[in-house]
């Protein structure tokens, strides 16, 4: 507890920031009102101090809680400011890196257009050695758990991935320090991915982790995507909010483009495949679509897919110990234990939007998301030698984000926990971007 006379400080900081703010949103309403009509309003959010109180409309985060880390960061908190360090660190390299855009490739996808995604399994090898008559060495067969280098010759997915985090990344870096330099290349790394006629993506995963000799893509394929486009929506409504470089126009074309995407996600095979799945792929396909749904103002939708949830994922998923059968048998299984709650607790965050409290749901065998987290407290503290399963690569700290996403909804044991998991090489960047991203390694997921 802090001493009377620094809460009193603390205090006085807090009601003068908030008194600022108040001050400064009446004056911008009152020239807002005042302007004549061929002129713009002014936009509070792009008031220095007024930004504070500006509250992002946003899928898996928690706008209101954005908010306050601002105010927080402005009245010291160490934890926040440590956080954000670690961010700005990305954030800064983000700034000269890309942008990228599928059409970079070397290799046409079947359709001929290099607009379409493409990726290729990362389990699956060849079994014959290629010869004139078979160059491909197929039939190919599967090894689960060790990647074939030769998807990486396809740069589809690697550049997803760096682009989604960048976008991500340089987002809640200009959110928090108003830096325009952020904002604008973030919204440059969206257009040229989603928007621009050159260089941007069709909104469709037919060809995603295609087999060779065998498919041209699958629909575990979408699981590509699954696990960080909502990073790219909750990015697109932090510039929203008034970031320099990120028009209203483009806005309304990122969500024209998001809700081609969850069209083809709904109807296609490939996406109806993903569906059906019921390990992590079901949990992922259902956050992706939900989140999707949220974002293109489809709430009754959003809804709906999360209180399925319950169901359809939860009750399989999730055992009377917290244990995850559908996981536990993957050579990599603490990760995918840890994977499939990146997807759980962030479609919970979801649906805490929409009114749906995932996390209060308890199966009929007794399980829940509670227990789920709690099921990996004794590796996530304790280290390899407490995880009762194989994993090919057991990283302690990938739990880390899972545990804090379930002490922010009211776990115990998992608040005591979070001093004695290590962060990851980048920081722990959870109270500045709080929701679960998986932080091991996810190269290789499939």
């Amino acid at each position: 507890m802090l001493p009377p006379s620094r809460s009193r400080c603390r205090l006085g900081r807090l009601s003068l920031v908030l008194a600022t703010v108040t001050g400064l949103l009446a004056t911008a309403a009152g020239a807002a009102g005042a302007a004549p009509a061929q002129q713009p309003p002014v936009s509070v959010c792009s008031l220095p101090i007024g930004s504070l109180a500006c509250r992002p409309d946003t899928v898996v985060l928690d706008g209101a809680r954005l908010t306050k880390n601002r105010v927080g960061l402005l009245l010291g908190d160490r934890t926040l400011r440590t956080s954000l360090g670690d961010l700005l660190k990305q954030a800064d390299a983000a700034l000269t890196k890309g942008p990228w855009t599928v059409v970079d490739k070397d290799r046409v996808p079947p359709s001929g257009d290099k607009h379409d995604y493409l990726s290729l399994a990362p389990y699956w090898w060849p079994s014959q050695s290629a010869t004139a008559d078979n160059p491909q060495g197929c039939p190919y067969v599967q090894r689960d758990g060790v990647l074939n280098p030769e998807t990486t010759a396809v740069p589809d997915k690697a550049e997803r991935l760096t682009a989604f985090s960048s976008i991500y990344q340089l987002s809640l870096a200009w959110f928090y320090t108003r830096k325009p330099e952020y904002a604008q290349r973030a919204a440059l790394d969206l257009r040229t991915w989603f928007l621009d006629a050159a260089t941007k993506m069709n909104p469709n995963l037919n060809f995603a982790q295609g087999i060779p000799c065998k498919n041209d893509g699958r629909g575990i394929g979408i699981i590509e995507f699954a696990y960080t486009f909502t990073q790219v929506l909750d990015a697109a409504q932090i510039l929203s909010t008034g970031a320099p470089g990120w028009s209203k126009t483009d806005a309304t074309a990122m969500q024209g483009w998001s809700a081609d995407f969850l069209t083809w996600l709904r109807t296609s095979q490939n996406g109806k495949d993903e569906a059906a799945e019921t390990n992590n792929h079901g949990s992922f396909y259902d956050m992706l679509t939900a989140g999707i749904a949220l974002y293109t103002g489809d709430r009754t939708l959003a809804g709906q897919i999360v209180l399925a949830a319950e169901k359809t994922r939860l009750d399989h998923q999730i055992a009377a110990d917290g244990s995850q059968p559908e996981e536990s048998t993957r050579t990599r299984s603490f990760h995918y234990h840890t994977f499939n709650l990146v997807a759980l607790t962030r479609l919970a965050q979801i649906g805490r939007h929409v009114g749906v409290d995932l996390w209060s749901y308890r199966t009929p065998e007794g399980g829940s998301l509670f227990k789920a987290v709690d099921h990996l407290l004794p590796a996530a503290t304790g280290g390899a030698s407490q995880w009762p399963l194989p994993d090919l690569n057991f990283l302690q700290y990938a739990a880390l984000d899972s545990v804090h996403a379930a002490a922010d909804a009211g776990d115990a044991q998992a608040r005591a926990a979070l001093p004695h998991i290590p962060a990851p090489p980048g920081g722990d960047l959870y109270p500045v971007r709080p929701a679960a991203e998986q932080l091991d390694d996810i190269s290789v997921t499939g």
